[in-house]
Order: structure tokens, then sequence, then C-alpha cells
């Protein structure tokens, strides 16, 4: 079974989209687990109401907790799995209808793999990805928080919730660092909308021409914390 968590912090809108996007799945065996991360905007009550129009039979679980960001979110949905596989979805993305099926089809096929992961899109902008390499992860973040992951591999420690931003090249690292590798999914299999809360992108060349930009100087500086923790300086 796949357990599907989903972190959300004042994105009710948004994450109806998410679950109509789970539930369009070609891949049946999971269950969908919503922490509330402290949301002021009523992301139970929409929950409920669209919890009450669904017709499946899949397990749904929605805890809350106070308002502590994405890594414990996250970290609180997985200590309440039950699933062989873990798969941490964003609050503000939708997937493909074929998503989970494949993502598992590659694990199955790669079985040296830890995790599966594919291509997806931020808004208009296409993120291709590429290939797993290792030299090319140390070397700056490139793999979403969206890959499917071995239960068994995840790291005992979750995820580090001292680590603010870029959780996932953090969550990799240190998957990497403990003999853990991912295996690309060349497809397009899910959408992030822009203007999240917890997913954000900015166009490379902003980092090199506006180094004073405040968004600039929050990635570089996270980039700095990160690197520290791996010791890639």
């Amino acid at each position: 079974m796949i357990s599907i968590i989903i972190p959300v912090y004042n994105q009710a809108q948004k994450l109806i989209k998410t679950l109509a996007g789970i539930a369009s799945q070609t891949y049946s065996d999971y269950e969908v687990i919503i922490v509330d991360d402290g949301s002021t905007d009523q992301v139970q009550a929409v929950f409920s109401k669209y919890f009450k129009s669904l017709t499946t039979e899949h397990n749904y679980l929605f805890l809350t907790q106070k308002n502590q960001g994405a890594p414990a979110a996250r970290n609180r949905g997985w200590q309440a799995a039950k699933g062989d596989y873990l798969f941490f979805c964003d609050a503000d993305a939708v997937m493909k209808p074929n998503a989970l099926e494949l993502l598992l089809d590659a694990l199955n096929s790669n079985p040296q793999a830890s995790y599966a992961y594919p291509s997806f899109y931020w808004g208009q902008k296409l993120f291709k990805v590429g290939d797993f390499n290792p030299d090319k992860l140390k070397a700056g973040p490139y793999i979403h928080t969206m890959a499917l992951i071995k239960r068994s591999d995840f790291p005992a420690s979750g995820w580090d919730i001292a680590i603010k931003k870029l959780q996932d090249w953090d969550l990799w690292l240190t998957m990497l660092e403990q003999g853990r590798v991912g295996v690309w999914v060349p497809q397009i299999l899910f959408t992030v909308a822009p203007g999240g809360t917890i997913s954000s992108w900015l166009p490379s060349f902003a980092y090199k021409l506006f180094p004073f930009m405040k968004r600039v100087k929050k990635y570089n500086n996270a980039l700095a914390i990160v690197k520290a923790k791996h010791h890639l300086n």
C-alpha cells in the first residue's frame, strides 16, 4: 500500500484539486493522510464536505497540529502511515491519473533504487529533472518532494524540522549519505500551482542578476545551511 501524506497550510481550495487527482489514480491501493499545519482558512470544513461526496472505500485520515512547518507536518503523517511506500504530496499539486502506477513500476523495475521521481510542471514551467546523478544532487536541488519512497529506506530521523527551505534536497542528500539512490521516470506526472506557501520558484537568471532580492537572499541562505549540514562547502 502507498501512504499519501499531504501537509497543508491555508490551501483549502487547492487541496480539493489535489484530492481529486488522487481519486483519479489508476493505482488504487493507497491511503491518504492530511496534516493540517495550523491553517486558518477552514481546511477541515472544506475537506469534510469533500469527504462526504466520495464514493470510494479508501482510507482517509485528517490530523491537525499547531503551525510547525511542512517538515513537522510530514513527520506527523509519516508516523501515522501504514503503507510500504511513502508519497509526500504537496497540497497545491495535481497528479496525472497514472502517476502512482508509473512510479511504483519504476521502483519494481529498479530494485537498487529507494525512490522514484518524475518530471513536472510548476505552473507553465517544465522541470524535466533528468536521470539520478549523485554529483548533480550534491551540486544543488533538482528532485522534487513528490517522489515515491520505499518506507524501509526512509531515514529513521524523518524530515529535519530545523530545515525551513530546500527540505527535499536535504532529504535526498541524507538518503544519499545512507547509500540510497533514486530513479527518474521520464514523464510529466504532476503540476504544481504557483502561489503556494510550500512551493515556490524563481527563474534561474534572477539568482544571478538580482542577488539583493529578498527571496534570492533567503534561497542562498537556505543553500548555505543545507551545504553546511552535509559538508558540501
